[in-house]
């Protein structure tokens, strides 16, 4: 069984403005569990507390897609989230392999389809006895936005000084930026104001559910989506570093077929103190 210890940490928040210009930076903090995962592997869950957000987009906000649609309140209870998308240490360490195709340990794990990430949370589990699984849709974007009502948790925009993406497709009135090519290390951009780094880019995040067109039956209470759907496509979230900045935005939606790996797709995992239900007509 792996070894855990729980303390604070300090981070430093950053706000824009529409042309992506820093407007405000203020001091952070949270508490995050840390679990050692062995041979020097630690791995750090931020604490969220519950709370409501209304999740999806305005009809106002631009490059929005219909699949974002209604607009509905969520209300959550606290859980926990790996504080970086699953790094291939991480992942060598629990599954013994690493199929990433920009190599780095502390870079996000990649190529892997949404069976390998339960796979990997299962094992987590058994390991750590604890039930790990990737975040539901709704836990995510509430993770994500951190409060804000923003496109993106920076506020109206992004620059590449701040997010891993496509940089010569900028949101709104900010400038071009760099266009990397690659993932980059994980926790080398500032973080949201819950203490979660990487949300934006870098790469897309496998959740549970299962696809569905627009909002409409979604659960309210935080849970999966996992029926009355296309069992066989899951959720993706968060855009990559090859994104466009509109796909990088807090609210959108994109999926894929649950077996497909890529070199875009990787993932974060949630511990709930609170089980709840991933079932949900």
């Amino acid at each position: 069984m792996a070894s855990s210890k729980e303390e604070v940490f300090n981070f430093e928040i950053v706000t824009v403005n529409d042309s992506g210009k820093i407007i405000n930076q203020i001091q952070g903090d949270t508490r995050q569990k840390i679990e050692d995962l062995g041979n020097g592997t630690k791995l750090e869950m931020v604490y969220i507390p519950g709370g409501s957000f209304l999740m999806g987009s305005p009809e106002n906000e631009a490059e929005r897609d219909s699949d974002e649609s209604p607009q509905h309140s969520v209300t959550l209870q606290p859980f926990y989230m790996s504080k970086y998308p699953i790094t291939q240490n991480q992942y060598q360490t629990i599954m013994g392999e690493n199929p990433s195709h920009f190599k780095g340990g502390n870079r996000p794990v990649e190529t892997v389809n949404w069976y390998n990430a339960t796979e990997f949370c299962q094992k987590l589990s058994e390991k750590t006895d604890k039930i790990y699984t990737l975040p539901s849709e709704s836990q995510w974007e509430y993770a994500c936005r951190a409060g804000t009502i923003t496109p993106f948790y920076f506020g109206e925009t992004i620059t590449s000084d701040l997010v891993n993406y496509h940089g010569n497709y900028p949101y709104g009135d900010a400038p071009q930026g760099k266009y990397r090519g690659g993932t980059t290390d994980v926790g080398i951009f500032p973080p949201n104001a819950f203490g979660l780094y990487d949300m934006h880019g870098n790469v897309w995040e496998w959740c549970l559910d299962v696809w569905h067109d627009n909002y409409n039956g979604a659960p309210t209470d935080g849970s999966s989506w996992e029926i009355k759907g296309d069992t066989n496509t899951r959720l993706l979230r968060g855009g990559c570093w090859c994104s466009f900045s509109w796909y990088c935005r807090s609210a959108w939606r994109d999926s894929e077929y649950a077996d497909q790996c890529y070199y875009v797709r990787g993932f974060r995992i949630v511990w709930s103190p609170v089980v709840v239900s991933a079932f949900r007509s």
